[in-house]
């Protein structure tokens, strides 16, 4: 090679370069920029124009003090950009959005990055998924979103871990695998961060896995605490379980809890206890079906409230606790409310755990009451071997995973109901790891009081405990709810509306085009240069389809069509 061709193939390399650098240069300067999220932005992420955590704010009220869109203009909602997933699983993660940056999750780990305001697609990431065989993941493969903290992205995976990434990258900083997959345990949760700790916990509850909730510190992965949520016998509610029972007891903890800045206490939902029946493991089997009040430095419990007490219906204690202040019979109280898997709505004093009131928001006949402010429950609701009942809610529940919404303006809580019931009784199990830990047989059935209405929408008066108002369906509502300062409640349905409904009298002022799925995807809502925007995953899937019995059999249920389909909405 002469010395002029190396020189003139040297100078197109650097010609080459100088293109690339320059086009790298322009791509990064066409990026929006990314607003660093402090610790002062989550602990005021209230009053922030993004929507920076699961449900919002630490409340987890799902409500934001938004009014650009209001009863008096929303009939103009238009939509102004999509995008389409790949997956045909359940879409069930919010948009989460700091700035002009979305990010939103798909089932199976997938994580992208868009410019919020455009849905200009900024990176991807794709979790490795392919050495992992799902099958202990219950109730599918799914992802519900993403938590933000300082210049990073955090997910929790199928295959129990939490990936740290650069939120303008979508380059991984570290990434921690909390224990071994496909033997019970698996995450499907959005983190939590609090004090520059990300919180997950995992489920397995059908699987006989012992449930736990993780903290990690933010910026190097290390594990800083672990609290389990079923008791080793030497420890406060050991004494509850029959020997050994513990190791497999359940307890899942596999949505995303709430953080209290005034008490600095973080409260985390439980799950069912395993097996599931309950003649198998005597006792009230703490801490499921409870929410518990930890200490966030340490992981410390610091009082519980058992919703289901020695749990035989899978009435998982896992639905979001959101804080608010409520007037009870002429007293205040700082209160944490829930709508219970079990079918009752609870408000109960955050400060010590102790029960305010319990009313139930759909039939319930199997948890039937209240005695010196603990659940009673109703033995002949009980299944056994040879012995099958027919009892309400089913354990699909009252309500399931997706989350209500407080509106601090109505002080009304939205919740999004359903109307079954079912049919159940006990069978012979034994544990292996890996495999179903049930020992019950069942099957959903219609409410026969609301036959021809497997869904609901309820407002619910938070000062009385009763309902304000219902939008009935005849198919599930299987959507979590968003409120706003604009006197709007929105939420999606099952055959591929999002609704916006006047949150005084549910009135539907606004339903948007059919989308191309039903909608388990929770909506958020965000500003950007003082423009409110909209936004949801439409994608059928989760629970219902695989686990509905009657109601999966449905022929209106069934015809649901799949696909994720992400839908951004403004004036």
């Amino acid at each position: 090679m002469t010395l002029s061709k190396t020189l003139c193939k040297t100078s197109l390399c650097l010609a080459v370069m100088a293109l690339t650098g320059a086009a790298y240069a322009a791509t990064q300067a066409a990026a929006p920029a990314y607003p660093t999220v402090t610790n002062a932005r989550l602990d005021n992420a209230t009053s922030d124009n993004g929507w920076l955590m699961y449900r919002r704010d630490y409340k987890s009220n799902g409500y934001a003090p938004f009014k650009e869109i209001n009863t008096g203009n929303v009939s103009g909602l238009k939509q102004v950009w999509d995008y389409t997933s790949t997956y045909k699983q359940g879409h069930e993660a919010p948009p989460i959005v700091n700035g002009d940056y979305m990010f939103v999750t798909t089932p199976k780990d997938e994580l992208l990055a868009f410019q919020a305001t455009t849905g200009k697609l900024l990176w991807k990431y794709q979790h490795d998924l392919s050495q992992v065989g799902l099958k202990t993941v219950c109730c599918d493969v799914v992802n519900r979103g993403v938590a933000l903290h300082g210049d990073e992205v955090y997910m929790a995976t199928l295959d129990n871990y939490v990936v740290a990434l650069d939120a303008k990258t979508g380059k991984v900083e570290w990434k921690k695998q909390i224990i071994a997959p496909d033997i019970g345990y698996a995450m499907t949760l959005a983190p939590l961060v609090v004090k520059d700790k990300v919180v997950v916990g995992l489920s397995g509850g059908e699987y006989g896995a012992r449930g736990r909730i993780v903290a990690l510190n933010a910026k190097t992965g290390k594990v800083v605490w672990t609290s389990y949520t079923i008791p080793a016998p030497n420890q406060p509610g050991g004494d509850t379980w029959p020997k050994g029972a513990y190791k497999t007891g359940g307890g899942g903890a596999w949505l995303t809890g709430t953080y209290d800045q005034e008490t600095n206490t973080l409260f985390w939902g439980v799950g069912n206890p395993g097996p599931w029946l309950a003649t198998l493991r005597p006792g009230l089997n703490l801490y499921t079906d409870s929410v518990i009040a930890m200490d966030p430095a340490t992981g410390k419990i610091k009082w519980h409230y058992q919703y289901t007490p020695h749990d035989t219906w899978d009435y998982d204690g896992t639905n979001e606790t959101v804080l608010t202040d409520i007037s009870y019979q002429g007293k205040s109280y700082k209160a944490l409310v829930s709508a219970s898997r079990n079918g009752w709505f609870y408000a109960i004093d955050r400060t010590d755990g102790k029960l305010i009131y319990a009313k139930p928001f759909v039939t319930a006949t199997s948890v039937n009451g209240i005695k010196d402010g603990q659940m009673t429950t109703d033995e002949a609701m009980r299944p056994a071997i040879g012995k099958q009942v027919f009892t309400c809610p089913s354990f699909l529940g009252g309500k399931n995973w997706w989350p209500i919404s407080v509106d601090p303006e109505t002080h009304m809580a939205y919740v999004p109901a359903m109307h079954t019931c079912m049919t159940i009784s006990g069978t012979t199990v034994s544990y292996k790891a890996g495999l179903p830990f049930l020992g019950e047989t069942f099957n959903v059935t219609a409410d026969p009081k609301f036959k021809g209405q497997w869904g609901d929408v309820i407002a619910i008066n938070l000062d009385t405990g009763e309902p304000a108002w219902h939008h009935p369906s005849a198919l599930p509502w299987n959507d979590g709810m968003l409120s706003t300062a604009g006197g709007l409640v929105f939420s999606g349905s099952a055959d591929g509306y999002l609704y916006a409904f006047d949150a005084k009298t549910g009135k539907v002022l606004w339903k948007s085009p059919q989308m191309t799925s039903g909608v388990i995807g929770v909506p958020s809502t965000w500003k950007v240069d003082g423009k409110q925007y909209v936004s949801l995953w439409a994608g059928w899937g989760g629970a219902t389809p695989i686990w509905g019995g009657d109601m999966a059999k449905d022929p209106a249920v069934k015809r649901i069509p799949l696909g994720g389909h992400l839908y951004v909405f403004s004036l």
